[in-house]
This record gives C-alpha cells, structure tokens and sequence, in this order.
C-alpha cells in the first residue's frame, strides 16, 4: 500500500528529495520575519554584553524610563512598555531588593508611588546605557547614520 494510501504521506514530498539550498524568498518578503531576525541579531549581542549588569532587555528598558523620567508610576511604565500589572510588579518588587529602585509618594496622586533610582541604580543605569549606547554601533555598523535613523524611524511607524 503506498504511502498516501495509508495518509502518512502528509502532502509532503517523497523523502528521496533533498534541499541544496534554502529558499527564504518568501520570508524575506514579510516584515515580521525580518523584523524579528534583526530583533535576534541585536538581542543575542545585548544578553551577553548586559550580563554583567544582570538586566535582561525588559529590565533595562523599565531601568532607563525611570532614569530618565523620576517619579514615574508603574502604570505608566506598563502603559508605554506594554507590560502586565501583575509582571511589573515583581520586576520593581526585584529592583527594590537589588537596591536600584525606590518607591516614593506621588506628588499628586495619593493612591500611586513614584518610581525613583537610588544612587546604585543611577551609576548601574550610567554604565548600562554607555554599554547600550556601544551595542547600538557595533550591530549597526553596516548602516550609515542616515540609514540608521530610517530604519528606526520606519519601524516606530509601525507600532506607534
């Protein structure tokens, strides 16, 4: 009985075929695809050299948006980086107990607390944004500044 006849075949073809080269036409046609394949790229490079500093790519950005807006709530950051309450929650919970974070009254809104660097979390964020700042040239250093800036600008277009 063939292999069809007995439905294993799955429309695939015979296994004698082989494939000498890949043909990735069609993925590199999609956004997503590339979109995701330079994310890879960049991450890779941004794990190993933020490894020392112990912050994974979402910590860093929650790090830098306090660092450079003092006193911002938690909601706030959850709104712009599009994290769920209940994870922001234990990210701050954890940056307290490494003593990068602290909680301080809100100026305004009795109910929230703002979200403050302590003295290590600032020099922490210093040396991890210079490190960021270094990434950002070694893995674009096959695009020119002009380059550079529309590719971030065409990407913004497309989330924001």
């Amino acid at each position: 009985m063939a292999a069809h006849e007995l439905g294993t075949d799955h429309g695939l073809p015979p296994a004698e075929s082989s494939v000498e080269r890949v043909d990735t036409r069609y993925l590199e046609g999609l956004i997503g695809y590339n979109a995701r394949r330079a994310a890879l790229a960049v991450i890779e490079v941004f794990l190993t050299r933020m490894a020392p500093y112990g912050l994974r790519p979402v910590d860093f950005s929650i790090l830098s948006l306090i660092t450079h807006n003092p006193g911002i709530t938690a909601r706030q950051l959850c709104a712009t980086l599009g994290v769920l309450p209940p994870n922001m929650v234990g990210m701050v919970n954890r940056f307290e107990a490494r003593g990068l974070v602290e909680r301080r009254p809100h100026p305004s809104d009795r109910r929230a607390q703002g979200l403050h660097l302590t003295p290590a979390g600032q020099a922490l964020m210093k040396e991890a944004e210079h490190t960021a700042e270094q990434l950002e040239k070694d893995v674009a250093h096959k695009l020119t500044p002009d380059q550079q800036q529309t590719l971030m600008d065409l990407l913004q277009k497309i989330y924001v």
